[in-house]
């Protein structure tokens, strides 16, 4: 007897190395945009919330929104604590109320909200979780529990989540209340806290654009080249200023050619399907990109 619950004992063991080993291998793949091959490592039978939270995630780059909904809400059962999960679980249905009729996507944005609210309660130094609840509060009607004064309610909690964030978020309440020198004013604090931040520095030139201020959006943006030359979001994000702008649209598609055809990219990156869709915007021909495999992920 002693023997064989030994055996049982090495073989279980055995089963969950393995099974650790291909959550190793798939987190890995995962922060290549192999979503496809993450996928086939990870089951949903699983009862390990992290890895169904990793599978959840891979669902949801890949699109497919209603299995990463079922998958994410089997993790949250299994640990209900966890302000990750609900944070994926949260952009899973705001992805899909964007892309639901109008009667389905006030179901889905109010699971989005209870989720995002979920996550902040969890944890309320989730920057993530917070900042994207912000989000929802400002861009959401009443109808589905937005609201600006929402909005403005979350700001400490996103003063002590994330200080210089916070400021972007001011100034989006002020541009929204069309209070533009507070705005501007507001950005330009939140660079002062994060100099070296390309992201913040591409929040004025943003704004700028929006305000018709193209020399001066230009002037930042060439800022935040020369901090992060090699910068792959920072490449989608001066391409997308100029094509939404209708300008420097040859320079735009440069930029996005070469990032199409990037190695590097990460899950926290724009997809390469979003900036084909932004080349194709700019005038550019899919067939000009040489993306092989890489333009479906």
């Amino acid at each position: 007897m002693h023997l064989r619950l030994t055996s049982i004992c090495v073989l279980l063991a055995a089963h969950a190395w393995a099974a650790g080993a291909n959550v190793d291998r798939a987190q890995g793949l995962y922060m290549h945009t192999d979503y496809a091959g993450a996928i086939r490592l990870l089951s949903e039978s699983s009862s390990d919330a992290a890895e169904l939270r990793l599978l959840g995630q891979c669902l949801f780059h890949a699109g497919d929104l209603k299995r990463a909904t079922e998958v994410l809400e089997k993790a949250a059962a299994i640990a209900p604590g966890d302000s990750g999960i609900q944070l994926w679980l949260g952009r899973t249905y705001g992805r899909r109320a964007e892309t639901s009729f109008a009667l389905l996507a006030v179901g889905l944005a109010t699971h989005t909200r209870e989720a995002f609210e979920q996550a902040v309660k969890l944890d309320p130094m989730n920057r993530d979780a917070v900042n994207d609840l912000f989000e929802f509060y400002l861009q959401a009607p009443a109808l589905m529990g937005g609201g600006v004064e929402k909005a403005r309610g979350l700001m400490p909690v996103l003063d002590r989540a994330d200080p210089a964030e916070a400021w972007q978020a001011r100034a989006r309440l002020y541009e929204q209340a069309k209070q533009y020198e507070s705005a501007e004013a507001a950005i330009y604090h939140a660079i002062e806290m994060e100099p070296e931040n390309t992201g913040q520095i591409m929040n004025m030139a943003r704004f700028l654009e929006r305000r018709g201020r193209h020399m001066e959006s230009d002037e930042w943006s060439d800022r935040a080249a020369k901090i992060a030359p090699a910068s792959p979001a920072l490449m989608y994000s001066r391409a997308a200023i100029w094509v939404h702008a209708k300008r420097r649209l040859d320079e735009a598609r440069n930029l996005l050619k070469k990032y199409i055809a990037l190695d590097s990219l990460t899950p926290d990156e724009p997809s390469r399907a979003d900036a084909i869709k932004l080349f194709e915007r700019a005038g550019g021909q899919k067939a000009d990109i040489a993306t092989g495999r890489r333009v479906s992920r």
